[in-house]
């Protein structure tokens, strides 16, 4: 159904609109074609999209446009997803969130595997290594991620030590957690993590090297230089389509995923590490034109020049869901807490539409 509704939108060009109140398709379009927005977007309210509608060429001058059935690299966003099949192990009694890896994963070559807790991995308080500390190549992409380190960028390599601070005393960002949890999932399950993304929700989405070819991205022109998307792995090798993406929104919403007690216990943020909760971030927004603040699930992610934001608004029972081909630098999505570039005025102006500038 997913599919045939996508390529309905792409032959049709246009924005489709449903009866959710306060959606106002003409402002949100308004709002893309005057910041000069490369990309796709997608409103929901409820199992219905109101909104879906796509933007801008794909490569700059090549005259060739974005369509809303095209495959997305989600980047960071696969951390929400592997957060999922976690909390799931959890609620299953398979895991515990404040038990530490050695439990899961003995041998794991890495000293602190008596301290570190899934916990900790799945809220970056681990102290892992950091992949962006490797040596920068002459394009400027960390050496993990090139194919000279194919050999060494894994759970078991790199990602395994040594560490750069003792477990769960400071927040530090670092793709080496989600690559981590997803060999202890391995491990728990099984598994091989292709197969418990197919069992979290069937459809098209798929983990690099499988899924087909993705949107490029550019950085005003050129093209990004050659990534190994293998090596992001769990921590944000996910592929698929914007309406794949959507329907792991739903799922979740609906609880079919996750009981809300479990939900709710990956969607609690810690406003003492800037409301990081379990695979996102979870706080009240304070969005433009809104009389009060709004809880926002919020999941950026980015990859050389693609970036992705995935917004859930639990009590509007909304989501809106955002990807360009345009790098930070040249085209900066933002985040709703931190700054109010693209995002956090296509979110006004998606949730207060009658309010937003």
């Amino acid at each position: 159904m997913i599919r045939r509704i996508a390529a309905l939108f792409a032959l049709c060009g246009l924005a489709a609109t449903g009866h959710a109140q306060n959606v106002d398709p003409v402002r949100i379009g308004t709002l893309a074609e005057s910041r000069n927005f490369s990309g796709i977007i997608l409103v929901s309210r409820g199992d219905t999209i109101v909104y879906a509608r796509a933007f801008g060429e794909i490569e700059p001058g090549s005259g060739e446009t974005h369509r809303l059935d095209q495959r997305w690299r989600w980047a960071s966003i696969t951390k929400q997803l592997v957060a999922t099949i976690a909390m799931q192990q959890v609620a299953a009694g398979r895991m515990e969130l404040d038990a530490p890896v050695s439990r899961y994963w003995p041998d794991f070559p890495n000293p602190a595997r008596e301290t570190i807790t899934i916990r900790h991995l799945l809220q970056h308080l681990s102290g892992l290594p950091d992949p962006d500390d490797t040596p920068r190549m002459p394009s400027g992409l960390p050496a993990f991620y090139s194919d000279g380190w194919a050999d060494n960028a894994s759970a078991r390599g790199y990602c395994a030590g040594p560490s750069r601070r003792e477990a769960g005393l400071e927040y530090q960002y670092t793709n080496c957690d989600y690559i981590v949890l997803g060999a202890l999932l391995e491990r728990v399950t099984g598994q091989e993590m292709d197969a418990l993304l197919a069992a979290l929700l069937p459809g098209t989405q798929a983990l690099f090297p499988d899924g087909g070819p993705t949107v490029p991205g550019f950085h005003h022109g050129a093209a990004e230089p050659p990534i190994r998307f293998t090596a992001y792995g769990t921590a944000g090798g996910f592929n698929g389509t914007i309406f794949d993406l959507w329907r792991f929104d739903r799922a979740l919403m609906r609880g079919d995923l996750l009981d809300p007690a479990w939900r709710e216990e990956m969607w609690t943020g810690d406003p003492s590490i800037g409301y990081a909760a379990l695979g996102q971030w979870v706080f009240p927004a304070p969005l433009s034109g809104c009389e009060t603040s709004v809880r926002l699930v919020e999941r950026p992610g980015a990859i050389g020049g693609v970036q992705g934001r995935n917004y859930i608004l639990p009590e509007l029972d909304m989501a809106v869901i955002a990807f360009t081909n345009r790098t930070e630098a040249e085209f900066p999505l933002g985040n709703i807490a931190d700054d109010r570039h693209f995002a956090f005025d296509l979110l006004s102006t998606a949730v207060c539409p009658e309010q937003a500038p």
